[in-house]
Protein backbone atom coordinates (compact mmCIF):
# COMPACT_ATOMS: atom_id res chain seq x y z
CA UNK A 1 0.00 0.00 0.00
CA UNK A 2 2.12 3.40 -1.00
CA UNK A 3 1.85 6.23 0.70
CA UNK A 4 0.02 9.18 -0.31
CA UNK A 5 1.74 13.06 -0.18
CA UNK A 6 -0.67 15.53 1.64
CA UNK A 7 0.63 18.96 0.78
CA UNK A 8 0.04 20.68 4.13
CA UNK A 9 -0.11 24.36 3.08
CA UNK A 10 0.40 26.66 5.87
CA UNK A 11 -2.13 29.16 6.49
CA UNK A 12 -1.56 32.37 6.26
CA UNK A 13 -1.74 35.16 9.33
CA UNK A 14 -2.00 38.70 9.50
CA UNK A 15 -1.70 40.53 13.01
CA UNK A 16 -1.56 44.06 13.10
CA UNK A 17 -0.17 45.32 16.65
CA UNK A 18 -0.41 48.92 17.00
CA UNK A 19 2.66 50.40 18.86
CA UNK A 20 3.00 53.67 20.26
CA UNK A 21 5.51 55.32 22.99
CA UNK A 22 3.97 53.58 25.85
CA UNK A 23 5.09 50.73 28.05
CA UNK A 24 1.74 49.25 27.51
CA UNK A 25 1.96 48.81 23.76
CA UNK A 26 5.37 47.37 24.04
CA UNK A 27 3.80 45.09 26.75
CA UNK A 28 0.98 43.93 24.02
CA UNK A 29 3.53 43.39 21.64
CA UNK A 30 4.86 40.96 23.69
CA UNK A 31 1.77 39.11 24.34
CA UNK A 32 1.03 39.16 20.98
CA UNK A 33 4.00 37.01 20.07
CA UNK A 34 3.98 34.65 23.31
CA UNK A 35 0.59 33.87 22.67
CA UNK A 36 -0.93 34.33 19.13
CA UNK A 37 2.51 33.54 16.32
CA UNK A 38 2.07 30.12 15.77
CA UNK A 39 4.97 27.41 13.87
CA UNK A 40 1.86 26.08 11.95
CA UNK A 41 1.32 29.24 10.04
CA UNK A 42 3.04 31.71 8.01
CA UNK A 43 2.91 34.68 10.31
CA UNK A 44 2.97 38.24 8.95
CA UNK A 45 3.48 41.03 12.05
CA UNK A 46 2.20 44.71 11.18
CA UNK A 47 3.72 47.17 13.29
CA UNK A 48 1.43 50.40 12.89
CA UNK A 49 2.03 53.46 14.67
CA UNK A 50 0.09 56.52 14.00
CA UNK A 51 1.39 59.78 14.54
CA UNK A 52 -0.90 63.12 15.43
CA UNK A 53 -2.73 64.66 12.65
CA UNK A 54 -0.67 67.91 11.58
CA UNK A 55 -1.79 70.99 13.46
CA UNK A 56 -4.22 72.89 11.12
CA UNK A 57 -3.81 76.64 11.22
CA UNK A 58 -6.58 79.41 9.74
CA UNK A 59 -5.00 82.82 8.46
CA UNK A 60 -5.72 84.62 11.10
CA UNK A 61 -3.98 82.29 13.59
CA UNK A 62 -0.98 83.96 15.25
CA UNK A 63 0.60 80.78 16.16
CA UNK A 64 0.92 79.96 12.73
CA UNK A 65 2.95 83.08 12.39
CA UNK A 66 5.00 81.65 15.37
CA UNK A 67 6.39 78.58 14.07
CA UNK A 68 8.14 79.23 10.99
CA UNK A 69 9.36 76.95 8.45
CA UNK A 70 12.87 75.83 10.31
CA UNK A 71 10.49 75.35 13.59
CA UNK A 72 8.28 73.23 11.71
CA UNK A 73 10.61 70.83 9.47
CA UNK A 74 12.49 70.35 13.45
CA UNK A 75 8.87 69.12 14.63
CA UNK A 76 8.87 66.87 11.53
CA UNK A 77 12.20 65.89 12.26
CA UNK A 78 11.33 64.71 15.80
CA UNK A 79 8.44 63.20 14.45
CA UNK A 80 10.45 61.06 11.92
CA UNK A 81 13.10 60.30 14.91
CA UNK A 82 10.39 59.30 17.48
CA UNK A 83 8.71 56.76 14.83
CA UNK A 84 11.83 54.92 14.13
CA UNK A 85 12.40 55.22 17.82
CA UNK A 86 9.51 52.98 18.50
CA UNK A 87 9.57 50.76 15.27
CA UNK A 88 13.17 49.91 16.95
CA UNK A 89 11.77 48.93 20.16
CA UNK A 90 9.41 46.93 18.64
CA UNK A 91 11.82 45.39 16.56
CA UNK A 92 13.85 44.45 18.87
CA UNK A 93 11.28 43.02 20.55
CA UNK A 94 10.37 40.85 18.03
CA UNK A 95 13.98 39.61 17.19
CA UNK A 96 13.85 37.73 20.88
CA UNK A 97 11.05 35.89 20.30
CA UNK A 98 10.20 33.13 16.86
CA UNK A 99 12.30 33.59 13.64
CA UNK A 100 9.41 32.26 11.60
CA UNK A 101 7.69 35.94 11.63
CA UNK A 102 7.51 38.91 8.73
CA UNK A 103 7.48 42.44 9.85
CA UNK A 104 6.31 45.20 7.89
CA UNK A 105 6.32 48.72 9.07
CA UNK A 106 3.09 50.81 8.62
CA UNK A 107 3.30 54.44 9.36
CA UNK A 108 0.14 56.39 9.41
CA UNK A 109 -1.51 59.70 10.17
CA UNK A 110 -4.11 60.83 11.86
CA UNK A 111 -6.29 60.25 14.59
CA UNK A 112 -5.65 56.84 15.68
CA UNK A 113 -9.07 55.20 15.97
CA UNK A 114 -9.60 56.06 12.32
CA UNK A 115 -6.21 55.15 11.12
CA UNK A 116 -5.86 51.96 12.99
CA UNK A 117 -9.42 50.79 11.60
CA UNK A 118 -8.83 51.76 8.40
CA UNK A 119 -5.60 49.84 7.89
CA UNK A 120 -7.14 46.90 9.49
CA UNK A 121 -9.68 46.84 7.38
CA UNK A 122 -7.32 47.90 4.29
CA UNK A 123 -4.62 44.95 4.72
CA UNK A 124 -7.44 42.44 6.14
CA UNK A 125 -5.88 41.85 8.93
CA UNK A 126 -6.58 38.43 10.85
CA UNK A 127 -6.18 40.11 14.63
CA UNK A 128 -5.66 43.39 15.82
CA UNK A 129 -3.61 43.67 19.09
CA UNK A 130 -3.09 47.09 21.08
CA UNK A 131 -1.86 47.97 24.72
CA UNK A 132 -5.15 49.47 26.79
CA UNK A 133 -3.23 52.13 28.31
CA UNK A 134 -5.05 51.95 31.60
CA UNK A 135 -8.19 52.82 29.94
CA UNK A 136 -9.80 49.21 30.91
CA UNK A 137 -12.44 47.47 28.94
CA UNK A 138 -15.59 50.10 28.20
CA UNK A 139 -13.51 53.43 27.12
Amino acid sequence: MAMEAVNLKKKQCKIVVAVDESAESMYALSWCLSNLISQATINTLVLLYVKPPPPVYSSLDVAAYIFSGDMIRALEAYGNDLVNSVMGRAEDICGKFSSNIKVDRIVGSGDARDVICNIVDKIKADTLVMGSHGYGFFK
